[in-house]
C-alpha cells in the first residue's frame, strides 16, 4: 500500500483545528503532528490551548512538548523532525495529520523548502543595530537589497527584517530566493478553518478571559522560575508576555487580559492574510457541524486522485 495523502488543517488562531484534527484521527486512523511554534515548548499548556494528555483520546500526538523554554523554536530543526514524523506515520499504515496555525511551520513540513544557513554572532550584531538605529532603518537597508522581500515582510517585524538581511549578508543572494515556492513534497490535502470576523473576535475574548481563569497566571509563575523572562522566544509568546508583565506589576490582570486580547486579534489578521494567499487551500466554515465528514470525503477523493487506494 502506498502512502496516504497528508492533511494539514490550518487557519487562524481560535478556529477549532485541533478538534477537527482529532475528529479526523480517529475516523481515518490518524496521528497528529503539531504545526505551532509555542506547543513546541514543555510546560507552556495553558497559553497556547494545547490539547491536553487526557483529552487526546488515545491518539499520538507528535511536535508538541520537544522544547525546553530556554531553547529557540527553530523552523530547520522542526522541519527535519515533522518530515521524520510524516515518514514514520506513513510507514505504520497510519494517516499525517498536520494542525496549526504557524503559516512557516506549516510550509516548512509540507512544500518544497531551503531553509538558508544562519549565524548567531551576525544576528546579534543586526539585533542590536536594530535597537540603535530603529527598525525602519533596517527595513529601507533590505527594501534596497531585496525588495521582494522586503514587501512580503511586516514592517514591524524586525526579527524577520534582520533574518533576511542575515541570508543575505551571509549567502549573497536574495533572501526572497530562499522562500518556499507552493509545491507539496508529498500529496498532502490542505483544509483552511474560517469564521467571520464578530464570531472569532468573540471566541478570542472569551478564550483569553478562560486561559487567566484556568491558572495561566500560575503557569507563568512556575515558568518564571525556570527563567521564562530570559528566554529569547517562550517569553513572547501570546499571554506569557502579558502575564510576565502583571506578574511584574506593571499592569493589572484586566490589562494583561485585554493585551492579550488584542495581540491575538492583530496575530488572527495575520494568519488570515498568510493562509488566503494559498490557493491550495479548500477552505471551509469553522461553525459546520460536519467539518469531519466533508474533510474525510475530500481526503478519499484525494486519495483516489493520486492513485492511492489498497
Amino acid at each position: 500500500m502506498q502512502a496516504r495523502p497528508i492533511i494539514a488543517v490550518v487557519g487562524a488562531t481560535a478556529t477549532g483545528k485541533s478538534a477537527l484534527a482529532l475528529d479526523l484521527a480517529e475516523r481515518l486512523g490518524g496521528e497528529i503532528i503539531g504545526a505551532d511554534a509555542s506547543q513546541l515548548y514543555v510546560g507552556m499548556d495553558i497559553g497556547t490551548a494545547k490539547v491536553a494528555l487526557t483529552q487526546r483520546r488515545g491518539i499520538p500526538h507528535h511536535q508538541i512538548d520537544v522544547l525546553d523554554i530556554a531553547q529557540d523554536a527553530s523552523v530547520a530543526a522542526y522541519q527535519g523532525a515533522a518530515r521524520a514524523d510524516i515518514e514514520a506515520i506513513s510507514r505504520r499504515g497510519a494517516v499525517p495529520i498536520l494542525a496549526g496555525g504557524s503559516g512557516l511551520y506549516v510550509r516548512a513540513a509540507l512544500d518544497h523548502l531551503e531553509i538558508p544557513p544562519t549565524d548567531p554572532q551576525l544576528r546579534a550584531r543586526l539585533m542590536e543595530e536594530a535597537e540603535h538605529v530603529g527598525t525602519p532603518a533596517l527595513l529601507a537597508r533590505l527594501q534596497a537589497l531585496d525588495p521582494s522581500a522586503a514587501n512580503a515582510i511586516e514592517p514591524r517585524n524586525t526579527r524577520r527584517i534582520v533574518r533576511a538581511l542575515e541570508v543575505i549578508e551571509l549567502t549573497g543572494r536574495p533572501f526572497s530566493a530562499t522562500m518556499p515556492t507552493r509545491e507539496f513534497v508529498q500529496p498532502t490535502l490542505m483544509v483552511g478553518l474560517r469564521l467571520n470576523r464578530p464570531s472569532l473576535d468573540g471566541r478570542i475574548a472569551v478564550r483569553t478571559a478562560d486561559m487567566w481563569s484556568q491558572g495561566l497566571l500560575s503557569e507563568v509563575e512556575e515558568l518564571e522560575a525556570r527563567g521564562l523572562s530570559g528566554t529569547r522566544t517562550a517569553s513572547r509568546a501570546l499571554g506569557y508576555a502579558q502575564a510576565l508583565e502583571q506578574l511584574a506589576g506593571r499592569i493589572s490582570e484586566q490589562e494583561a487580559i485585554e493585551a492579550t486580547t488584542q495581540a491575538t486579534r492583530r496575530l488572527v489578521r495575520r494568519q488570515e492574510s498568510w493562509f488566503r494567499a494559498d490557493p491550495r487551500i479548500h477552505w471551509l466554515d469553522a461553525s459546520r457541524q460536519d467539518l469531519a465528514d466533508e474533510v474525510a470525503a475530500l481526503w478519499q477523493r484525494a486519495r483516489s486522485g493520486a492513485g492511492m487506494e489498497d
